[in-house]
């Protein structure tokens, strides 16, 4: 194993002790006094009426869906940028592929109306 990992490593393991460490104390030394009040579901201080789960549109998915898709997608071009010089034309060119595949793909979300918010 590399040596340059290796505060990475630690890092992590601090931060893993850390967080279960937080956990049991908060456990072990936490207040539990359950009741019947205290165990019903909160609702702005009124009572809940119906079930506590509602219907979500399917729209709201294909937002979140295409967000994440063109958001790591745009994550590709900090590395070509960063080696675009070394890459010279092929890397143009297979960017200028790469951009244009995203474009048919939002112009086709658009045209089947996945951007529009109701």
């Amino acid at each position: 194993m590399p040596i340059e990992y290796l505060p990475i490593i630690v890092l992590l393991v601090i931060a893993l002790v850390l967080a279960v460490l937080v956990v049991i104390i908060g456990h072990a030394f936490g207040p539990r006094r359950p009741n019947k009040r205290k165990a019903m579901p909160y609702e702005s201080g009124m009572r809940p009426i119906g079930p506590g789960t509602r219907r979500v549109p399917v729209h709201f998915f294909l937002v979140a869906i295409l967000f994440v898709l063109f958001d790591i997608e745009v994550v590709f071009f900090l590395p070509w940028a960063v080696v675009f010089n070394k890459l010279g034309a092929f890397g143009l060119i297979e960017m200028f592929i790469f951009i244009v595949v995203l474009l048919v793909g939002l112009v086709y979300a658009w045209k089947k109306g996945a951007l529009e918010w109701e």
